[in-house]
């Protein structure tokens, strides 16, 4: 398959997937989240045993595209709840993905963006790469990723991060635990590599098993609080405060709430 929003290339058993937006800070659009899932699944059905996943440039990812946000503002409550079971999928597939998954953060991972550079098995990050659940902040609702965050720092961080949607560098990333290790930018993507060796020494057998076993201890779980999680989602996008975020995050200017 050709892909216009990734790279992907394969070095014997280690396959990097690089998400190729730098023009856009590799920002999620609806062919992003379509062509991210077609890799995984051939990756999945070829020889590689490993996946690296990292951004081009300077960002790792910057969260959801300005234009799908855009068309957000003109779609139907049947288009909202789609798309909120799409961004679901890719979320749900990171997180379940039979062989290892490694992020390779190399700069900001916001939004949508943090939740792909967190639910990967590993998470190697620069020390200046940002991260950040920002929904909060135009109105929108980090419903999908919470499902996942809760599990990786609890409930209390949980909170702290998703009610505030302040901006976090790694250091704090690492020390909450979302972060795996932090990474001079010039060795991102040897450490990276040395990572995938070492998982290399492991049976393929019994990563694939771990994994699965991992995942199965929590998966019907995950999905029942995932379709609870789409379902609101989908609603906020109707709501009075979710326009006026939108449209002050793309007037660049600051939301005028209503109180409640």
């Amino acid at each position: 398959m050709a892909y216009t929003t990734l790279d992907l290339t394969a070095e014997g058993d280690i396959a990097r997937v690089t998400l190729n937006r730098p023009e856009k800070r590799n920002a999620i659009s609806t062919q992003m989240i379509e062509e991210l899932l077609a890799a995984l699944d051939e990756l999945e059905a070829g020889a590689a045993r490993v996946v690296i996943l990292t951004g081009a440039g300077k960002a790792f990812c910057s969260g959801m595209d300005l234009e799908a946000l855009r068309a957000i503002a003109q779609q139907t409550p049947e288009q909202n709840l789609e798309d909120s079971k799409r961004m679901a999928r890719m979320f749900r597939r990171l997180w379940s993905y039979p062989k290892p998954l490694i992020a390779a953060v190399n700069g900001a991972a916001i939004a949508g963006g943090c939740g792909v550079a967190t639910l990967c098995d590993f998470t190697l990050a620069v020390p200046e790469a940002k991260f950040g659940y920002t929904e909060v902040r135009i109105g929108f609702l980090p419903g999908i990723v919470s499902v996942f965050l809760m599990r990786q720092i609890g409930e209390k961080r949980a909170r702290d991060l998703l009610l505030t949607g302040r901006i976090f560098d790694a250091a704090e990333a690492h020390q909450m635990g979302l972060v795996t290790e932090v990474i001079p930018a010039e060795r991102l993507m040897e450490a990276a590599r040395e990572l995938a060796g070492a998982l290399l020494a492991a049976s393929p057998t019994s990563l694939m098993r771990t994994k699965r076993l991992l995942c199965k201890l929590a998966m019907e779980e995950v999905d029942r609080e995932l379709e609870r999680a789409i379902a609101e989602n989908a609603g906020i996008r109707s709501t009075t405060d979710f326009r006026e975020g939108l449209e002050a995050f793309l007037e660049k200017r600051k939301p005028v709430w209503q109180r409640k």
